[in-house]
C-alpha cells in the first residue's frame, strides 16, 4: 500500500564546511531521545530497536538488537560504503550517522553488550554487532558525531516491538535529491511490517540518498526540489540537460537498510533475499546504487519458522514491497 507524502518542502540547507565547527570534544553532549514522528508496530519476539540522538549535531544513531542472536547476510554496494562488521552472524545491527566517525557508535554498541554480559569473553560469549553509517555532515554546520556513549544509549533504549520513524535516530539529517544539493530534502528513516501466513518481515531503512524518492505512481515525492517553480523532478530530466556541463558535486551519501525475518532460509537463500529486496529499492530511489552512494542492506532470520509454501523468490518479492513502504515511511 502506498504511503502518503505531505507535499510541503522539506530544503535542506546545505553546510558552509566552515573551519573550527564544535566536535564532540567542545561540547557537553548528553544522548537524548530520538523518538521521530511516531513508530510502526511489528511483532517479531526478541527484535528490539533503539534509538538516541545529539541534538546538538542533529545527528543519531538506530539499534537493531537481537539478543538472542541472528544469522544475517550484507549486500553493499554503491561507491562509498562504510561499515564495521560485516558478520554472517549478528547480535545488533547500528546504524549512526557522522560517516566514518560515526563508526565509533557500534562499538558502543558492542561495549555495553560486554557489560551486559558481566565482561565473560568466553568464545562462545562474544557479542557480535556490525554497523554501517551516513554522511550527513552535508546539511549541517557542526563535526559532531554518534561516538560510543550514543550507541550505548540507543541499546539501553531499545525496545520491542515498535522502529521509531521519521527525523530520528541515524536519520536525524537525512536527506535526499541530491543533483544539485540547494535542491536535496530532509528525508529519514522510515519502517515496515508484513505478516503472510507464518511468514513475518520487517524491512526498515535510513534514506540518505543521491536519487529522489518515488512513489508507486511515479511521482517524485522529496528531493530534487526545484524552488523556482515548487516542482520536484526526476533527476533524469535534470541530468539529461546537463550533458556537456561540469556534474555538481554531491559527494557524502548512503541508504542502510535492515530486513528481519522469521523464516528458515539456508545461507545462500538469504543472501539471495537480500540481493532481491535491495535491488528492488531502486524503483523507490531514482537513481540507486550510484558511486556516490554507500547502499548496504542486512538481512537477518531468526529461524523461527520452516514453511515449504513460501519459496525464497515469494519471500523476496513480498520484502519487496515492503521495502517500499519503508521507503516512502521515511520521508512522510
Amino acid at each position: 500500500m502506498n504511503k502518503s507524502v505531505t507535499n510541503e518542502p522539506r530544503l535542506a540547507t546545505p553546510s558552509s564546511f566552515a573551519p573550527g565547527v564544535p566536535r564532540n570534544a567542545d561540547l557537553p553532549l548528553t544522548p537524548q531521545a530520538s523518538p521521530g514522528r511516531g513508530s510502526v508496530a511489528f511483532d517479531l519476539p526478541g527484535v528490539l530497536v533503539g534509538t538516541a540522538e545529539y541534538a546538538e549535531g542533529p545527528t543519531g544513531c538506530t539499534v537493531i538488537h537481537v539478543p538472542a542472536g541472528a544469522r544475517t547476510a550484507v549486500d553493499a554496494r554503491g561507491g562509498a560504503v562504510g561499515m564495521s562488521g560485516g558478520y554472517d552472524y549478528n547480535h545488533a545491527i547500528c546504524f549512526a550517522g557522522g560517516s566514518v566517525y560515526g563508526l565509533a557508535a557500534a562499538a558502543g554498541v558492542s561495549d555495553e553488550l560486554l557489560a551486559r554480559r558481566d565482561n565473560r569473553t568466553r568464545w562462545d560469549d562474544l557479542q557480535l554487532v556490525s554497523g554501517a553509517v551516513i554522511y550527513d555532515f552535508s546539511a549541517r554546520e557542526t563535526a559532531v558525531y554518534p561516538d560510543g556513549e550514543l550507541g550505548r544509549a540507543a541499546l539501553r533504549n531499545a525496545v520491542e516491538g515498535e522502529f521509531p520513524v521519521g527525523r530520528c535516530g541515524a536519520g536525524r539529517t537525512a536527506s535526499a535529491g541530491k543533483v544539485d544539493f540547494g535542491r536535496a530534502e530532509f528525508a529519514g528513516q522510515g519502517a515496515a511490517f508484513g505478516v503472510f501466513g507464518e511468514a513475518k518481515v520487517l524491512v526498515a531503512t535510513v534514506v540518505n540518498a543521491v536519487g529522489a524518492v518515488v512513489d508507486r505512481q511515479g511521482g517524485i515525492v522529496r528531493g530534487n526540489y526545484h524552488a523556482e517553480d515548487g516542482a520536484r523532478r526526476h533527476p533524469g530530466a535534470d541530468y539529461a540537460a546537463m550533458v556537456g556541463d561540469p556534474a555538481p558535486a554531491v559527494m557524502g551519501n548512503t541508504t542502510l537498510t535492515v530486513m528481519v525475518t522469521n523464516v528458515k532460509l539456508t545461507d545462500v537463500e538469504l543472501l539471495q533475499v537480500g540481493r532481491q529486496v535491495h535491488s528492488s529499492m531502486h524503483r523507490g530511489i531514482q537513481p540507486f546504487h550510484t558511486m556516490n552512494d554507500g547502499d548496504v542492506l542486512f538481512a537477518l532470520t531468526t529461524d523461527e519458522v520452516d514453511l515449504i509454501s513460501v519459496k525464497p523468490t515469494g519471500l523476496g518479492t513480498l520484502a519487496s514491497e515492503l521495502a517500499w513502504d519503508a521507503v516512502l515511511s521515511a520521508v512522510e
